[in-house]
């Protein structure tokens, strides 16, 4: 059995139920490594949110893993000196990999694991960046330059999605380098067929005050320029008057007051602080759309559009968001929209609401679209990636 040492700077809710499953497939045999540190199980600050998270469901069970030491003075993934491994080598090293799946390169210690193991070992990168955001002539060449001296030391890479891929070929990779693995999420869990799931998603709406016949449109994330949630309430107060609507805000973040400032001349604007990962199902349930506005820099895919749609909603998303030329099929399961474009953001929201048939349609389509977006199929590609790399590496 080829051994497999993954890469990843801490336990992430849609990445730890991937490594379970490797490990349950036994197809290879892995080890995380993580190299945030093991403090980062107490004192994760997110940045985005605003607020120490910790996720409320298993990140470390039914897979072996280890945490290395960090000693940045300032530990985190936000910059790339947040991650400084001084025994990150010697410590892979004992382990005897087969081969390494790195998550992300833009911090010290995994751009070093990188460096040191191109040519040792196969060097499998897994990331999801894309080239959505506008950047002028010379930053393009600059950036071009740079990650094609950082993509030399990766064998193959595992992309997301179209964008992603785009990416990669920008970066200097070749198409035989190239193996697609779907963003995906544990989509099972999100489906709110349980009793209890439903009858919380009926609570929600009745702490709102919204009538069963009421449509809501969903808002999961963090309130921060990237997103563009502004824009969202913008334009539900243009369609409020005309539709039997509601709209439900979930998370914090640094736009939080400004949000709040502008909902409210609008009742049927609610707000919800940050909520972990075991209530998020009833609140998608408690839903009928969702809705992604980015304009990025930096919405690499928008796993939250997996969520609702493993829910089976309708999702209407900017073009910023990568998932959208992967997962929303306009006219189908939703719609794309140009980013910033309130005009085709409200368009798009009462094309949605047109009838009753419409709406339930969109969302059995996202639920038949998503199933190809699976953790088995993630797995498969992992898989199938480790033995061809590793049989190129021995031809």
């Amino acid at each position: 059995m080829k051994k497999l040492a993954i890469i990843s700077t801490h336990p992430i809710q849609y990445n730890a139920p991937l490594f379970a499953l490797l490990q349950e497939r036994a197809k290879l045999q892995l080890k995380v490594f993580y190299t945030w540190g093991e403090t980062v199980l107490k004192d994760k600050y997110d940045p985005g949110f605003g607020k120490n998270i910790s996720w409320d469901i298993p990140v470390l069970d039914g897979y072996d893993y280890e945490f290395l030491e960090n000693t940045s003075t300032d530990k985190g993934s936000h910059h790339f000196k947040g991650i400084v491994n001084p025994n990150n080598i010697s410590t892979i090293k004992k382990y005897q990999p087969d081969a390494l799946l790195v998550y992300g390169w833009s911090f010290q210690s995994h751009l070093q694991i990188m460096r040191y193991f191109k040519g040792k070992i196969p060097v499998i990168f897994r990331g999801d960046s894309t080239l959505l955001d506008k950047a002028g002539f010379l930053h393009q060449i600059k950036r071009s330059i740079f990650l094609r001296w950082v993509y030399r030391f990766v064998d193959a890479a595992i992309y997301t999605g179209k964008s992603n891929k785009l990416y990669f070929k920008s970066a200097g990779l070749s198409e035989k380098q190239l193996i697609f693995g779907a963003h995906a999420i544990d989509n099972q869990r999100y489906y709110c067929n349980q009793e209890l799931c439903r009858e919380k998603a009926l609570q929600f709406r009745l702490h709102w005050g919204i009538s069963l016949s009421a449509k809501v449109i969903l808002f999961a994330g963090k309130f921060e320029a990237k997103k563009n949630p502004l824009l969202l309430i913008q334009a539900f107060k243009d369609v409020v008057s005309k539709l039997d609507l509601h709209l439900i805000m979930v998370g914090n973040g640094e736009l939080e007051e400004c949000i709040q400032i502008e909902a409210q001349s609008s009742a049927n604007i609610h707000f919800m602080s940050f909520q972990n990962q075991s209530v998020m199902p009833a609140l998608y349930a408690a839903s009928d759309l969702f809705v992604l506005p980015s304009q990025g820099p930096g919405e690499t895919w928008g796993l939250a559009v997996n969520e609702a749609m493993a829910s089976g909603k309708a999702v209407i998303v900017s073009d910023r968001c990568g998932c959208a030329a992967d997962l929303v099929k306009d006219g189908v399961n939703g719609f794309v929209f140009s980013s910033g474009n309130k005009q085709q953001l409200t368009a798009s929201i009462e094309n949605v609401f047109h009838t009753e048939d419409k709406l339930a349609i969109m969302g059995k389509q996202s639920l038949e679209i998503i199933k190809e977006y699976s953790l088995e199929s993630l797995a498969i590609s992992i898989e199938n990636t480790v033995i061809k790399v590793k049989n190129s590496a021995n031809a």
